[in-house]
């Protein structure tokens, strides 16, 4: 018996058993599927970091300081006059304090779920970042802690429609603020984007927040050129504040993409994990349904041994049978991945990032699943005793 014969004698196999063999199917659809998705999610992430990091550019400083078992502590005001003293390095500095929170309309019923940032003036250099509308907060805000909002398009949409923002108010932690101004839209107005945001004076959010304690700054260097310097002085004025070097953290963009790319890294090691024991169960539920095939087809095999067919011939249907269940599987599988990944696209959940290398190996991989477990069904199968399988009931 050929291969052609052994193929259309199992594609036949295959066919009578329709529902069967679509739920043999199932694992590795949904183990190939959860390989592409779970690369897709981690890469589309790491892309929509990266954007945003690197759209800062490379003079962004960030300090986050975490004094919390020390009487030494550093306040808003202190970073402000050093940033001041080393102008010929730093060109900004904002604190920054941010919360989830639900917010309401105060003309209507209108309700958001958005982040709260805290911050100063220079926020708007330094996230580049104006207003297409209005006004940004202004020094004058935060001396007075002046109950006053500027807010992103996402958010404006959301609460007032295709109402003008700039005026109306808006109830935070149920007290009422004035919107000032609209940020200007970068990322399409989505939700999760910077243009999903609050941003109020940072004194007024110590208030509101209840929230005095800054762990966040972010610093602007001068120029490219003048990063390396401005870092060195960062960590020298931490040190002496501190005399611990566990207690801060001070990175720049390059720095901030390389501990990106060491969590993506690692994220994509875990998520790959899981979505290998997706197909090691998709190849068990192979294995088991053909050793049920092969008792069902006991009587079918003895005849055919009978009547000459050779142990290769019996190992090599079943194994056919194996590849193309796991085959037509994974081709689903792909399938069913990259329709998840353009619609997470469409959602704008996080960008639609296809691997072609990920899309080979995991389709490799069901194929190589379905020789491994169909290898003992399908050699349990050829050493039948004719004998023995022709009195099989």
């Amino acid at each position: 018996m050929g291969i052609f014969q052994a193929y259309k004698m199992a594609i036949k196999s295959i066919k009578s058993n329709k529902v069967r063999s679509f739920l043999t199917m199932l694992g590795v659809i949904i183990g190939v599927a959860a390989v592409i998705m779970a690369v897709a999610l981690a890469q589309g992430s790491t892309v929509s970091i990266t954007e945003q990091i690197s759209s800062l550019g490379t003079e962004l400083i960030t300090v986050r300081v975490t004094p919390f078992n020390t009487n030494r502590d550093i306040t808003w005001e202190d970073f402000q006059d050093f940033a001041d003293d080393n102008s010929d390095v730093f060109s900004a500095m904002s604190p920054l304090i941010s919360s989830q929170t639900t917010v309401k309309s105060g003309i209507s019923t209108n309700t958001v779920d958005t982040t709260i940032n805290g911050t100063t003036a220079d926020y708007e250099m330094i996230k580049k970042q104006g207003v297409q509308e209005g006004r940004y907060i202004g020094d004058i805000d935060i001396d007075f802690r002046q109950p006053i909002a500027v807010i992103g398009t996402y958010t404006a949409a959301e609460l007032f429609g295709q109402e003008e923002a700039v005026g109306k108010t808006i109830k935070l932690q149920n007290r009422l603020f004035t919107v000032v101004g609209v940020l200007t839209e970068l990322e399409g107005g989505n939700q999760g984007t910077v243009d999903d945001q609050i941003i109020i004076p940072l004194s007024t959010a110590q208030r509101v927040l209840r929230n005095t304690r800054i762990t966040n700054y972010s610093f602007l260097a001068s120029s490219a050129d003048a990063v390396d310097q401005a870092i060195e002085k960062l960590k020298s004025y931490l040190l002496e504040i501190y005399g611990d070097e566990s207690m801060y953290r001070v990175q720049n963009a390059e720095q901030m993409l390389e501990t990106l790319d060491s969590v993506t890294g690692t994220m994509m090691t875990v998520l790959g994990g899981i979505a290998a024991i997706s197909l090691l169960v998709g190849g068990i539920g192979i294995m088991n349904i053909m050793l049920v095939s092969v008792t069902e087809r006991t009587r079918e095999i003895g005849i055919r041994k009978a009547i000459g067919a050779k142990r290769k011939n019996i190992l090599t249907q079943f194994l056919i049978e194996a590849l193309i269940i796991t085959g037509i599987g994974g081709i689903a599988g792909l399938l069913l991945g990259c329709a998840a990944i353009w619609t997470l696209g469409r959602l704008g959940v996080v960008p639609s990032v296809y691997s072609p290398f990920w899309m080979v190996f995991s389709f490799g991989i069901s194929l190589l699943v379905g020789v491994i477990f169909g290898m003992f069904p399908a050699n349990k199968a050829a050493s039948l005793n004719p004998i023995a399988a022709l009195r099989h009931e």
